[in-house]
């Protein structure tokens, strides 16, 4: 089927463009080094290519592929918990605006646009089946990044980057922005010492509230697991200085 292009509403951004093809919905930059293809969330388009640089394994498994001069994250989205055992992929359909790829893909849209240090949106993939969809969405790839999980089992975190993120994390929000499972592997650490947020799945523009403490005490509880898996940590006394860099925003 002849894919369908449409325009934004004219209260939406108009850098950015939907198109339908026959069950699928991609939502994406108007501007792209490529012509838009569905056949981009699908991991076999990446891999006959040879544009496949590299994977993390997981729930949150992720595909970083080659795109011209860019390399992007291909992530695919797959349940936890108990629902996992019913379905994998599938989410209930409530209407395209809701789906988790597309609200997900407005947010980091929203928030790259205020200048917030979070990954490029490029396009967020919807397949719909009766009451079911499935979806995916494709972000640009922090280039030499890596986690702050990993920066702590290599003993590599120092005062001075607990600040940073510290201060990072009162900057999301001061503009309300809620992520939804801030652990120590959704926040990234380049080598300049910059600090990233990703994966703002169930993530939302929020008013001031006790969730931004429940953001904080989320963080903890990820830092303390590490410590006991790894035998490395940051400790109170870390624990402290980033929220000293946090109150330092105030």
């Amino acid at each position: 089927m002849k894919s369908r292009r449409e325009q934004p509403r004219p209260a939406d951004r108009v850098d950015w463009c939907v198109i339908r093809e026959g069950a699928s919905t991609v939502l994406a930059r108007r501007e792209q080094p490529a012509p838009i293809a569905v056949g981009w969330f699908d991991d076999r388009y990446w891999r006959e290519r040879n544009l496949v640089v590299g994977e993390e394994a997981g729930r949150g498994a992720v595909l970083f592929v080659r795109q011209g001069k860019q390399t992007w994250a291909l992530r695919h989205y797959r349940r936890g918990g108990v629902v996992a055992r019913l379905t994998s992929d599938r989410y209930l359909w409530t209407g395209l605006e809701r789906t988790r790829a597309f609200r997900e893909w407005r947010l980091l849209w929203e928030l790259y646009g205020d200048g917030l240090p979070v990954p490029g949106p490029v396009a967020a993939h919807v397949v719909r089946n009766g009451p079911s969809y499935r979806c995916d969405i494709i972000t640009e790839r922090i280039a030499d990044a890596r986690s702050l999980a990993a920066a702590m089992a290599a003993g590599k975190v120092d005062e001075h980057t607990l600040e940073a993120i510290g201060a990072t994390l009162r900057r999301f929000h001061d503009r309300g922005a809620d992520h939804a499972d801030l652990n120590a592997h959704n926040v990234l650490l380049d080598h300049r010492g910059q600090v990233y947020l990703v994966d703002f799945d169930r993530g939302a523009i929020r008013a001031d509230g006790p969730w931004k403490q429940g953001n904080l005490n989320r963080l903890r509880r990820s830092l303390h697991k590490i410590s006991r898996q790894t035998g490395t940590g940051i400790g109170q006394a870390g624990w402290a200085r980033l929220e000293r860099g946090y109150r330092s925003r105030a």
